[in-house]
């Protein structure tokens, strides 16, 4: 895949202990019921993917970021937000189609992070993630080489295959909800991107699981929101002022 970069890399911090994050923002949010992007909404004030990198920026050990996002959207980021993506140190590179093809571009970004670096795969949409979490699932990473922020199923299971004329009960001991960031050896994961082959996969955890290694689960806090509907941005205004307000 051909990826273009929207601006020249800065020079990478590449200490031992920083993350590198690249952060898919080239979706269109259809059911979010609006024709811009849903990142542009405004959450406490700030569009939501500025409150996502607020948010990673807090944790020290995020490094470089990088954001792959659609070409329709450039003008939007560059007329409206070039001072904040500066100061940030946020590089925009242009995405792909489908999020995993803008997760390839990021990657290809990353041309002097080293293999044996972490990188973590974070919803641009999730502006809530809390730093402790951030700093588990790093740490459970650096361990194991790859690890997921997720969160535990407290809801009943049920199961129904018959169109819901029946159903059962399902164990939720072992389920838990994936969410990001996703962290990985940079080399494992472009392992697993090298040997995808278009076969279906609904996050990076299930490529690199598909490649042989196994991905380490880290349960964090239940409002890592991700914004997909109009209803979770009143919901994560709300989570946002009682997280402001809590030490």
């Amino acid at each position: 895949m051909k990826c273009g970069t929207s601006c020249v890399l800065s020079a990478l911090d590449v200490s031992p202990d920083k993350v590198a994050v690249i952060m898919p923002a080239a979706g269109r949010g259809r059911r979010f019921e609006r024709d811009e992007n849903k990142l542009f909404a405004l959450l406490d004030g700030k569009p939501i993917w500025l409150q996502t990198v607020l948010r990673l920026r807090s944790n020290q050990r995020v490094g470089p970021i990088v954001m792959p996002i659609s070409a329709a959207d450039e003008s939007s980021f560059r007329d409206g937000y070039d001072d904040q993506l500066q100061q940030l140190d946020v590089q925009l590179v242009t995405g792909g189609k489908e999020r995993i093809d803008s997760v390839q571009c990021g990657l290809q970004a990353l041309t002097d992070w080293p293999d044996d670096g972490l990188v973590a795969i974070h919803d641009a949409a999730r502006p809530l993630v809390r730093s402790a979490d951030l700093d588990q699932v790093f740490d459970k990473a650096a361990l194991c080489g790859a690890a997921i922020l997720a969160v535990p199923v407290t809801a009943t299971v049920k199961r129904s295959s018959d169109g819901g004329l029946s159903c059962r009960t399902v164990d939720r001991s072992e389920l838990s909800l994936a969410a990001t960031p996703q962290v990985f050896r940079l080399a494992l994961l472009r392992q697993a991107y090298q040997r995808h082959r278009g076969r279906p996969a609904t996050d990076d955890a299930q490529l690199v699981a598909r490649s042989g290694h196994d991905v380490a689960l880290v349960h964090g806090a239940s409002d890592n929101l991700k914004v997909t509907l109009p209803t979770d941005l009143v919901i994560a205004e709300a989570i946002l002022k009682i997280q402001n307000e809590t030490p």
